[in-house]
């Protein structure tokens, strides 16, 4: 049976990441599970977790004015889902929602704020960590607004 310190320590998200900090994240972290159509998350709630996706697929959803929700990303097995716990106001700027059954491990962002509040080098590895996942879902939300306004009807 695998523990969530193990496989945490095999995650590319926290290759080379200190022993102590490791430990740290994993005092956050627990198992959970989505069922497919289930939402993980919705726009504007409060960003207190993230998650990485250990089989499964999910949805990041934004739902432009007069139009039917656009699917602007597809996080799956190994992808980290979330980035919006440790930038103020800690608020999800999406809908996620599960595409099919998800297990997931979820890492309380309230609980690794104040452990990066106490220790900024753990809060500057867990930043640099997560700058090229907002880039990515940034480029994902950016390329599909330019795809839904730049139609013309």
């Amino acid at each position: 049976m695998k523990t969530l310190e193990s496989v945490l320590t095999k995650h590319p998200f926290f290759e080379n990441l200190d022993e102590a900090y490791l430990n740290l994240v994993t005092g956050c972290a627990k198992n959970i599970k989505f069922d497919a159509g289930q939402f993980i998350f919705k726009h504007n709630e409060d960003a207190n977790q993230f998650y990485i996706i250990r089989q499964g697929k999910v949805a990041l959803e934004i739902c432009p004015p007069g139009k039917p929700p656009v699917t602007v990303q597809t996080v799956s097995d190994g992808e980290i889902l979330g980035w919006a716990w440790l930038v103020p106001p800690c608020r999800w700027h999406c809908d996620a929602q599960a595409i099919e059954m998800t297990r997931a491990i979820a890492l309380d962002g309230k609980c690794l704020r104040n452990k990066c509040e106490e220790d900024n080098t753990l809060g500057y590895e867990l930043l640099k960590r997560l700058l090229p996942i907002m880039g990515k879902s940034m480029d994902a939300a950016l390329l599909q607004l330019v795809d839904v306004y730049g139609k013309r009807d």
